[in-house]
């Protein structure tokens, strides 16, 4: 087995540009608008992670995963991301400051569940499989990851940048509105695939 730079940066070029307009980015960005954005990378890039592992080793498991019950549990974790972001935006405080779910545990384990649930079957976990079988694993495994965790990144870093320049009520019902819509988009999905 040999550890080929080419195959790495094949891996995350298509891994990146797939990710980027990902539902999983926009859910990423949400939850770093009210939760620490350290926190929130470490439990998405976990997830990537045992996503990559699973994509990498058992690519041929997601034909075998019942598509209509991973769209709809991933769905209700998107309503339900929005049903706290529009709770915690009718919170008001006397000097405006803007309140953060801070406890480690609860926010890794938010941000982990979150994209463990609805990265099963995604396009950059089929992506990462085929390339694994022509590629390699290691150099597949090492671009995918890196790619996935960069997004989750970026997006938390544009995250963190708007919640500093907007008002965190404005943030939380865009936030809401927006993983509204990954709820009914993934609840489409469900019912047309």
């Amino acid at each position: 087995m040999t550890l080929d730079p080419l195959a790495i940066i094949t891996a995350f070029g298509l891994i990146f540009l797939a990710e980027l307009p990902d539902k999983t980015m926009f859910a990423s960005l949400a939850m770093g608008t009210r939760m620490r954005p350290l926190y929130v990378w470490f439990g998405t890039s976990t997830a990537f992670i045992v996503h990559v592992a699973i994509a990498v080793g058992a690519g041929s498991l997601l034909s075998l995963l019942p598509t209509m019950a991973v769209k709809l549990v991933s769905a209700a974790l998107f309503a339900f991301g929005a049903f706290v972001l529009l709770r915690g935006g009718d919170d008001d405080d006397e000097d405006g400051a803007a309140k953060t779910v801070s406890g480690f545990w609860p926010v890794y384990t938010t941000a982990f569940m979150a994209v463990f649930i609805s990265e099963w079957g995604d396009l950059t976990q089929i992506t990462t499989a085929n390339l694994a079988a022509t590629n390699g694993w290691l150099p597949t495994a090492i671009g995918s990851a890196l790619a996935l965790m960069s997004v989750s990144a970026l997006a938390l870093l544009v995250g963190r940048f708007i919640a500093q320049r907007v008002p965190l009520k404005t943030v939380q019902r865009i936030g809401a509105l927006c993983m509204a819509g990954l709820a009914i988009w993934t609840l489409i999905e469900a019912f047309t695939v």
